[in-house]
């Protein structure tokens, strides 16, 4: 397995979200977000890409982790943890007061501690906004 920077191409964007379980993304999305991504991490089973990872964000004030997945059947390997090493070596290169943040579903939480990130509750709670048209 090799889990390096790199660019990661909208049909394997979008084939790695569905197939790890998370939500759809359009092609214009996944362009746009794709092209504004700070850094991309791609992990890959010789040319296969089976795990990504991204930091989204203005680079000096806030970033966000998002968008780390492995494929179902690469799952408990250390991938993730390979991922994540990977992207907090970019954090590392952030200014000193730039608030990093994610939101871990399910037990990911346990993976991302870890790396430092901690609970924001009780002192803030996480929302999101849906836009309908």
């Amino acid at each position: 397995m090799n889990v390096k920077f790199s660019d990661i191409e909208i049909s394997v964007y979008q084939h790695l979200r569905k197939a790890c379980g998370l939500s759809d993304k359009s092609d214009e999305a996944a362009a746009t977000g794709l092209a504004n991504s700070l850094t991309t991490v791609l992990c890959t089973d010789g040319e296969t890409p089976i795990g990504m990872g991204r930091i989204i964000g203005d680079g000096g004030c806030f970033c966000q982790v998002v968008d780390i997945c492995i494929l179902p059947k690469y799952q408990g390997r250390g991938l993730g943890k390979q991922i994540m090493e990977k992207l907090v070596e970019y954090i590392q290169t952030l200014p000193d007061t730039c608030y990093v943040s994610l939101i871990a579903d399910g037990e990911a939480h346990r993976l991302y501690a870890k790396y430092g990130f901690k609970d924001v509750q009780p002192d803030a709670r996480g929302m999101y906004l849906k836009i309908k048209k």
